[in-house]
């Protein structure tokens, strides 16, 4: 079988690989520096990936009772990119976080207290929302501020954006590799309808998230180390009860329940059952994320969620489950002590120029670009 066609090449300032949330961001933020960006996606839409299929969760600090520098970024954020991207925000649900009585690894004092110095809204949940809550499984439930996000209003926002700013979007393609070119520039291998061609970019900055070591690894650059977990979750009816609620149960293999606005539904997350796979960057030949998400066995683990969490809240039994979300998610293997959500940032990556960026929640953003914007001789 013949390969596919190759084609020409021509040139950019910036190349931008991966159109979900952070790649648009930052192709919008480039296009105010430079006259020519490149943003390529493989698929047929932008933000169609980890940046859809998420619990939709805008982060206020609570989730990292035991990282204190990603809950202070959590809250320092929050509140700009509620206010940023507020038609695509619901926060029109009560947001209750609970902390469960056993194998939890914070208690609900050093939970409070974690919230308390942070400076976040909590307090008590009423009487009839602990009710909802059994007891025997959970210490205490509180209060709290946070919102979900609509993916589809954000993507709609975003694509709105970078089109203004003038970036050259180019969907259904494929960044094949990355390599050092003449005068510091990078040589990057792209396909789109069959046609390979070569771009020339002054600086590349990959956003593929579960795919970041793709690009460098086919140019012959070694892996950074990362964890890849094929992910379910679960969108659900909830019964009547728990309509207007967000639940989550922290802080351990417990679960959280919250609107999902992009499908007018709830996503149902779970510590122990939404993981189905897992592998590592680095311990083996790199493989492409996607194709082993394509390949697997995408057999419900809902069931089990839902028997698991009704322990907690009994009126999850009651949630009857119309689709699931599978995804790649991705993490920095540290991250697993301490359930922190640094970004990962390494300029010049193996080669001159060629840059790889990675966040852990959509709404650190602003910690990215922040980053970028004041690394020396980035922009030059």
């Amino acid at each position: 079988m013949s390969g596919p066609a190759t084609g020409g090449s021509c040139a950019c300032d910036v190349l931008i690989v991966g159109g979900g949330f952070y790649g648009l961001n930052l192709a919008e933020y480039s296009a105010a520096r430079f006259p020519r960006v490149i943003l390529c996606e493989r698929s047929a839409e932008l933000m169609q990936r980890a940046s859809f299929s998420n619990q939709a969760r805008v982060h206020n600090g609570y989730h990292y009772p035991r990282s204190i520098l990603t809950a202070v970024r959590s809250r320092v954020n929050f509140r700009r990119f509620v206010e940023e991207f507020q038609p695509a925000i619901d926060s029109t649900y009560e947001c209750l976080y609970a902390v469960g009585r056993r194998f939890s690894k914070v208690s609900a004092r050093q939970f409070y207290e974690s919230v308390r110095r942070i400076g976040a809204a909590i307090g008590p949940a009423s009487l009839a929302s602990k009710r909802l809550f059994d007891p025997a499984y959970v210490e205490d439930v509180f209060l709290t501020e946070e919102s979900a996000f609509n993916s589809t209003i954000l993507r709609e926002i975003m694509a709105e954006r970078v089109r203004r700013a003038g970036v050259e979007v180019s969907l259904g393609t494929t960044v094949h590799s990355v390599r050092a070119g003449a005068g510091n520039r990078v040589q990057v291998e792209i396909e789109r309808d069959g046609v390979r061609e070569t771009v020339t970019a002054d600086r590349v900055f990959c956003c593929a998230y579960a795919q970041l070591n793709g690009p460098g690894c086919e140019g012959g650059i070694a892996p950074i180390h990362l964890k890849h977990e094929i992910t379910e979750v679960a969108l659900v009816e909830p019964p009547g009860q728990l309509r207007g609620l967000g639940v989550t149960i922290m802080d351990g293999p417990f679960f959280s329940l919250m609107p999902f606005p992009a499908r007018g539904l709830h996503a149902l997350y779970h510590v122990r059952h939404s993981p189905h796979a897992h592998w590592y960057d680095g311990n083996a030949p790199w493989h492409p994320a996607y194709e082993r998400l394509v390949s697997a066995e995408k057999r419900t683990a809902f069931p089990f969620m839902v028997r698991d969490s009704a322990r907690y809240v009994p009126a999850v039994a009651d949630c009857l489950h119309r689709d699931s979300l599978w995804e790649v998610r991705t993490v920095l293997p540290r991250s697993e002590t301490d359930d922190s959500r640094p970004i990962l940032f390494k300029p010049h990556f193996g080669i001159p120029n060629y840059h790889l960026i990675m966040g852990g929640k959509i709404d650190n953003v602003y910690d990215v670009l922040d980053v970028i914007g004041q690394t020396p001789n980035l922009w030059n």
